[in-house]
């Protein structure tokens, strides 16, 4: 494991983004053994990922962007660099929400969100695509902004595995999620590989937003503090206004929040064991 403390930051993030990417590939492919899951597993899984991503949000993300100020000298204004980003996040994710085209799952397609020209020109099973893509993206972030903050002589050994427990919590939320996505579209109709493919793609994005963060992490040293906020902040965006409304809405409210506590106590065990 200590090879990996030699290793370039962007190249760590990548292969972490591959890895969670991965995991949703994992999960899509349970479309090829059912075509259908019960309402009920589905918002346990839903609540499953909400629980990590909360836990992932703070213990992963807040608490060292917290640690990070306490450790160079912001003072009184500590506080700033973690609160700016974090909203910053949200409003970021917020943005995108108003302007892609998306459905959330378990919705008609007359429920689309988003820009109204182009959601009609969007099958409903591109419209849940770019719902689950939307969400993984600031994932690929999160993961790719903890690496990069090990650069410029941060690498510790203790950093390196809270880097790899949040990309480890985040790969296990995408296998329900990779699941939740695949298996509505093979019911709507699709072929079990269309099925395949389309869960799978949604992650691409996952190692695509890691490079990123961890570059722009590396290039700018002065902003780890607001992007580990940020990154938060865009995955609190997205537990609450789609995975907790979803898991929230079908009657199946407290299987629903047993997931989610089964969930955050995953992540944070990973991260206190792993950090």
């Amino acid at each position: 494991m200590t090879w990996l403390l030699h290793q370039h930051v962007v190249l760590l993030a990548l292969l972490a983004g591959l890895f969670t990417w991965g995991c949703t590939i994992v999960g899509s492919a349970i479309v090829f053994f059912f075509k259908h899951i019960s309402r009920k597993l589905l918002d346990i899984m839903m609540g499953f990922a909400a629980g990590v991503m909360i836990a992932a949000s703070f213990w992963s993300l807040l608490d060292p962007s917290l640690a990070y100020v306490s450790q160079n000298g912001y003072g009184k204004w500590s506080w700033f660099p973690a609160a700016a980003g974090f909203l910053l996040g949200g409003v970021a994710l917020r943005l995108i929400d108003a302007v892609v085209p998306h459905l959330h799952l378990g919705n008609d397609i007359s429920k689309a969100e988003g820009i109204q020209p182009r959601k009609k020109k969007l099958s409903k099973t591109a419209l849940l695509f770019l719902a689950i893509t939307i969400h993984n993206f600031p994932e690929g972030l999160a993961v790719g902004v903890t690496f990069g903050a090990l650069a410029g002589g941060n690498m510790t050994f203790a950093g390196l595995m809270g880097a790899i427990g949040l990309a480890i919590g985040i790969g296990l939320q995408n296998v329900p999620e990779g699941a939740a996505l695949s298996i509505p579209i093979r019911a709507d109709g699709k072929s079990r590989l269309k099925a395949f493919y389309w869960g799978s793609m949604s992650a691409i994005v996952e190692p695509i937003g890691a490079v990123m963060g961890a570059a722009l992490v590396m290039w700018m040293m002065a902003i780890i503090p607001y992007a580990l906020a940020f990154a938060a902040g865009a995955m609190i965006f997205v537990v609450t206004e789609e995975l907790i409304p979803e898991s929230q809405t079908n009657g199946n409210t407290d299987v629903a929040t047993l997931g989610l506590m089964v969930g955050f106590v995953v992540m944070m065990v990973m991260d206190v064991a792993l950090g």
